[in-house]
């Protein structure tokens, strides 16, 4: 479910860039994507860096806020300072760290203690990270195999199934995984997103994976990260004390994540097509749903935020 929330006044959805919003605060509070904005798989995106940097120079504050489960917070930190755009652990907001933070909560009754993740290392650092007790699926399925047993008794009888994207994903990973939501353990998604951007082309998100697991126990999950809202709170909590959804503006390169969650909550979204969204398929969009603005490369993205700061004087 994504937040409602009435937009700002002098926001509206644009063509490439749409006229700048007023009342920003000093310095805006860009909120970026990863996957598809500023790298796909291990090939950056040219540019997209660079632009952050010089808004970080100029005073705006950047939150990555990334539906991508697979990687724990330190390895973003590595791979963006390479990159050369400004990062620190802190302000990097994962599906996996929202999620692991999520169930370790106090607002979770009962309380989350053993959890079956199925997911990429990412997934099961940032989850014992957060004092959970954390069974693997590849763990859960070689006990399985060996031992003869369901996978709900392999995977210790946890509270909690979460999953994420696995690019190691195996039948009988799913297959522990439906054993243990059928027994009653609570089922998590770090998101939903179907698809996965790399420099190959898309692939499978860890929604094509949750979506299996749905099926095959007849369970809807709980969904942590985009478009639901959660991943974006998060994000502007992690900009610091005063910063507000009146600050942001989302960087992303989804219709149904990115773009879905900014417009729930009220926040210019500037579409990157540099991902998995065409320019057709933005175009398609009823008026009231499209984003403040598109951009096809580091060239225009760095236009529209130029538009954009401006626009806090007015």
């Amino acid at each position: 479910m994504v937040l409602a929330v009435p937009r700002r006044p002098g926001w509206r959805p644009g063509g490439p860039v749409a006229d700048p919003p007023a009342g920003y605060a000093e310095g805006m509070l860009l909120l970026v994507d990863l996957d598809g904005v500023v790298y796909r798989g291990s090939a950056p995106i040219p540019g997209v860096a660079g632009v952050l940097a010089d808004r970080a120079r100029r005073g705006d504050t950047v939150v990555y806020v990334t539906n991508n489960s697979m990687h724990y917070r330190a390895d973003y930190v590595a791979r963006l300072t390479d990159l050369g755009a400004p990062v620190t652990a802190d302000r990097v907001v994962s599906s996996a760290r929202a999620t692991a933070l999520y169930l370790a909560g106090p607002g979770l009754d009962p309380p989350a203690r053993r959890v079956l993740a199925v997911g990429a290392g990412g997934l099961e650092r940032e989850c014992r990270d957060a004092g959970l007790d954390v069974v693997t699926a590849a763990h859960a399925a070689t006990r399985q195999a060996q031992e003869g047993i369901d996978g709900w008794e392999a995977a210790g009888q946890p509270d909690v199934v979460v999953v994420g994207l696995d690019p190691q994903l195996t039948y009988q990973k799913l297959a522990v995984a439906i054993d243990c939501v059928t027994h009653g353990a609570r089922f998590v998604a770090t998101n939903r997103d179907p698809l996965f951007p790399t420099e190959r082309g898309t692939r499978p998100g860890a929604g094509a994976i949750v979506a299996a697991v749905e099926v095959g126990s007849g369970v809807t999950p709980i969904s942590i990260g985009k478009p639901a809202p959660l991943l974006l709170e998060m994000a502007i909590r992690a900009a610091g004390p005063g910063s507000t959804r009146d600050d942001a503006v989302m960087i992303g390169d989804g219709l149904a994540t990115d773009l879905a969650a900014a417009n729930g909550l009220g926040i210019p979204c500037v579409l990157m097509l540099t991902g998995v969204t065409t320019r057709d398929q933005a175009d398609a969009l009823p008026v009231a749903e499209r984003p403040f603005a598109t951009a096809v490369d580091a060239a225009e993205l760095a236009a529209v935020l130029a538009n954009l700061a401006a626009g806090r004087a007015t």
